[in-house]
Protein backbone atom coordinates (compact mmCIF):
# COMPACT_ATOMS: atom_id res chain seq x y z
CA UNK A 1 0.00 0.00 0.00
CA UNK A 2 1.20 3.77 -0.98
CA UNK A 3 1.47 6.05 1.78
CA UNK A 4 -1.00 8.43 1.93
CA UNK A 5 -0.46 12.29 0.70
CA UNK A 6 -2.03 15.36 2.35
CA UNK A 7 -4.50 15.73 -0.94
CA UNK A 8 -5.50 12.23 -1.18
CA UNK A 9 -8.75 11.64 -1.65
CA UNK A 10 -8.48 9.22 1.61
CA UNK A 11 -7.81 11.40 3.42
CA UNK A 12 -11.34 13.04 3.42
CA UNK A 13 -12.93 9.83 3.85
CA UNK A 14 -10.67 8.79 6.45
CA UNK A 15 -10.98 11.84 8.78
CA UNK A 16 -14.96 12.05 7.86
CA UNK A 17 -15.29 8.67 8.88
CA UNK A 18 -13.25 8.84 12.33
CA UNK A 19 -14.76 11.79 13.08
CA UNK A 20 -18.16 10.72 12.68
CA UNK A 21 -17.14 7.40 14.96
CA UNK A 22 -15.90 9.69 17.40
CA UNK A 23 -18.29 12.46 18.09
CA UNK A 24 -21.09 9.20 17.97
CA UNK A 25 -19.16 7.29 21.26
CA UNK A 26 -19.94 10.29 23.86
CA UNK A 27 -16.98 8.41 25.83
CA UNK A 28 -14.11 11.11 26.73
CA UNK A 29 -12.06 7.72 28.29
CA UNK A 30 -12.72 5.79 25.32
CA UNK A 31 -11.83 8.52 22.86
CA UNK A 32 -8.96 8.94 24.75
CA UNK A 33 -7.55 5.59 24.77
CA UNK A 34 -8.45 5.35 21.12
CA UNK A 35 -6.37 7.71 20.47
CA UNK A 36 -3.48 6.48 22.87
CA UNK A 37 -3.79 3.32 20.89
CA UNK A 38 -3.78 5.37 17.42
CA UNK A 39 -0.95 8.06 17.69
CA UNK A 40 2.13 7.41 19.25
CA UNK A 41 3.73 8.92 22.00
CA UNK A 42 5.27 11.90 20.71
CA UNK A 43 2.14 12.52 18.26
CA UNK A 44 -0.21 12.02 21.39
CA UNK A 45 2.11 14.49 23.15
CA UNK A 46 2.04 17.04 20.05
CA UNK A 47 -1.48 16.63 19.98
CA UNK A 48 -1.60 17.56 23.58
CA UNK A 49 0.64 20.62 23.05
CA UNK A 50 -1.43 21.90 20.35
CA UNK A 51 -4.65 21.91 22.45
CA UNK A 52 -2.71 23.93 25.18
CA UNK A 53 -2.05 26.43 22.55
CA UNK A 54 -5.00 26.82 21.59
CA UNK A 55 -6.59 27.35 25.12
CA UNK A 56 -3.36 29.66 25.68
CA UNK A 57 -4.17 31.82 22.53
CA UNK A 58 -7.52 32.32 24.03
CA UNK A 59 -6.28 33.07 27.40
CA UNK A 60 -3.88 36.06 25.26
CA UNK A 61 -0.80 34.40 26.90
CA UNK A 62 1.79 36.22 24.58
CA UNK A 63 3.08 33.94 21.52
CA UNK A 64 6.81 34.01 22.75
CA UNK A 65 5.66 32.76 26.19
CA UNK A 66 3.42 30.01 24.56
CA UNK A 67 6.86 28.95 22.76
CA UNK A 68 8.92 29.14 25.90
CA UNK A 69 5.83 27.08 27.94
CA UNK A 70 5.20 24.49 25.19
CA UNK A 71 8.47 23.92 23.01
CA UNK A 72 5.96 24.52 20.15
CA UNK A 73 7.09 27.07 17.05
CA UNK A 74 6.65 30.56 16.59
CA UNK A 75 5.07 29.22 13.06
CA UNK A 76 2.85 26.91 14.71
CA UNK A 77 1.67 29.69 17.46
CA UNK A 78 1.19 32.27 14.85
CA UNK A 79 -1.07 29.54 12.80
CA UNK A 80 -3.12 28.27 15.46
CA UNK A 81 -3.49 32.75 16.33
CA UNK A 82 -4.82 32.83 12.89
CA UNK A 83 -7.36 29.67 12.90
CA UNK A 84 -9.09 31.31 16.19
CA UNK A 85 -9.47 34.46 14.98
CA UNK A 86 -11.06 33.05 11.75
CA UNK A 87 -15.16 33.90 12.07
CA UNK A 88 -16.98 31.17 13.60
CA UNK A 89 -13.77 28.88 13.59
CA UNK A 90 -13.64 25.50 14.93
CA UNK A 91 -11.39 25.86 17.80
CA UNK A 92 -13.90 28.97 18.90
CA UNK A 93 -16.41 26.26 18.54
CA UNK A 94 -14.72 23.75 20.13
CA UNK A 95 -13.45 26.01 23.16
CA UNK A 96 -17.23 26.97 23.29
CA UNK A 97 -18.06 23.27 24.36
CA UNK A 98 -15.33 23.06 26.51
CA UNK A 99 -16.59 26.08 28.34
CA UNK A 100 -19.99 24.35 28.79
CA UNK A 101 -18.76 21.84 31.06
Amino acid sequence: MEAMKIDAPGVEENLDELAAVLAKTGDAELIKDFLRCLLTPAETADIAARWALVKALEQKVPQREIARELGLSLCKITRGSRELKKPDSAFQRILAILHER
